[in-house]
């Protein structure tokens, strides 16, 4: 992992000092062949299946929009959409289905011997290809106007900030920044800094650290799993997740900001949510209204009936399980939320509660009130139990870990384990608590200069002093 944060930010520097020294349709240009080169340095041979989807569903985009017959304008929709599918489907759920048939058929006394292929999975490609379907959707809808140049669209699928582990940039959003000239502002770039060393501690500094003792819990290293384990491994877990991949995305997000982009916000205190409908609304939000608006809403949604909604909402908490990974483990992950979001539903109806809005993140007092802090604690504890089964490399495992609950054994490292995991964890949860009451994106947002300055410095060399383990690549580049 070091060497690629390394490359990548020797790459960013003098990607960022060429690019501001073009013109604007220089600047894509020459965006999008570095753009190519990042995901090429990963593994060139993967250059082909960006490159393909890319010119099929910008063609398909430009058919789409020029016809008004309704059955060329679905085979073109249906067309583009089964290219990517498929290439998302082999690439990273061919082993996955022919072990899982294999298995199946063996538990029923019919032997099949498999060999499944050394498939190696395409770096960013869950991303990419949600990307490119909804860009193809808003288009056959009306709701976007297809990109006249295909350099324009290959960098809006490729632009490298955001290529390997998102955020999942939205079409409406994020194309016709591409479209238009940008201009050097001297705050966002500031800003696009800050959000950078805020990322790199998250992931240096709290996940790296966290993941020291998640990795010694599900590993056995901390002895067979019993309640004080079970605890350490997923409070260390939890933390670990959120300050990697919202690291991840602050790194994206300032890279962008360098050069002249904004992404859309990923994480807003999801550990300060007080239901799972709240903490779906803070965590991964580029997915989580990806799923809403392209799976959820089209399904039905909650327009025809209770039981229909309750369907849609395990099928759309399902399939975002299996997109995050080719293993069953992240199928019962998201079993667990789609179940979760019932019950909360059949609860607010049976109770009488309306259906939560969009609110302050402050909320007046209600951020402090005891009520809201039980509904959270509860809720984080429940998201723990589901990151048992994300982290965990089985169900047997998982299961096997989550029965040490019955098992109360101490041991003198565990308080120091536990001291260990309050020192990496309580910053980042005070910072959030921070900015929830400020409804700022990060730390000093607001601030004077002067003060910005001191903080992104603070960052830079608590980030030197306090870096974990270097071996860690980011969770999220897996999926």
């Amino acid at each position: 992992m070091l060497f690629d944060t390394l490359a990548y930010f020797v790459f960013l520097p003098l990607v960022v000092a060429l690019y501001w020294r073009l013109r604007w349709r220089r600047q894509n240009a020459f965006l999008l062949v570095a753009s190519y080169f990042f995901y090429g340095w990963w593994d060139w041979r993967f250059l082909s299946l960006i490159a393909i989807s890319t010119v099929v569903d910008f063609w398909c985009a430009q058919f789409i929009a020029r016809s008004t017959d309704v059955t060329r304008r679905r085979a073109a929709l249906t067309l583009s959409i089964t290219i990517n599918l498929v290439f998302l489907g082999f690439f990273k759920y061919f082993n996955f289905f022919v072990d899982s048939f294999a298995n199946l058929s063996n538990a029923f006394g019919v032997p099949i011997s498999t060999t499944t292929l050394q498939i190696l999975l395409p770096p960013g490609i869950s991303f990419y290809t949600f990307q490119a379907l909804a860009y193809i959707v808003d288009v056959y809808h009306g709701r976007l106007k297809p990109a006249d140049s295909i350099v324009d669209y290959a960098l809006f699928i490729s632009l490298f900030p955001h290529l390997i582990a998102g955020p999942i940039q939205r079409p409406s959003h994020l194309l016709p920044q591409v479209q238009a000239p940008r201009f050097l502002d001297a705050d966002r770039f500031f800003s696009g800094l800050l959000l950078i060393a805020s990322g790199l501690f998250r992931k240096c500094v709290i996940a790296d650290n966290c993941s020291l003792l998640a990795n010694a819990a599900f590993g056995g290293q901390l002895g067979e799993p019993n309640l004080a384990v079970l605890a350490i491994g997923t409070y260390a877990f939890a933390w670990q997740i959120y300050g990697d991949f919202s690291g991840y995305s602050d790194i994206a997000r300032g890279s962008a900001q360098l050069l002249g982009f904004h992404f859309m916000v990923n994480f807003r205190q999801p550990y300060l949510a007080t239901g799972l409908q709240d903490f779906w609304r803070r965590w991964h939000i580029s997915l989580s209204t990806w799923l809403r608006d392209y799976l959820y809403i089209p399904l039905g949604g909650n327009r025809d009936g209770e039981r229909r909604t309750y369907r849609n909402l395990m099928l759309t908490m399902l399939i975002g399980g299996l997109w995050h990974g080719a293993n069953w483990t992240f199928v019962i992950w998201g079993a667990i939320h789609g179940i979760g979001l019932s019950i909360e539903r059949v609860g607010r109806r049976v109770l009488g509660l309306e259906e939560p809005h969009a609110r302050s993140q402050t909320n007046g007092g209600a951020l402090w009130s005891a009520g809201a802090w039980l509904t959270r604690i509860v809720t984080f504890h429940l998201v723990c139990v589901s990151w048992v089964f994300f982290r965990a490399p089985s169900i047997a495992e998982a299961v096997r870990f989550l029965g040490g609950m019955t098992n109360v054994t101490w041991r003198p490292e565990y308080g120091t384990a536990l001291i260990f995991l309050a020192t990496f964890s309580i910053p980042l949860f005070v910072v959030d608590l921070f900015n929830e009451t400020r409804e700022e994106e990060y730390v000093g947002e607001r601030l004077r200069h002067s003060w910005r300055v001191a903080a992104a410095m603070s960052l830079v060399i608590g980030t030197f002093l306090f870096a974990g383990s270097s071996a860690n690549a980011f969770i999220y580049f897996q999926f």
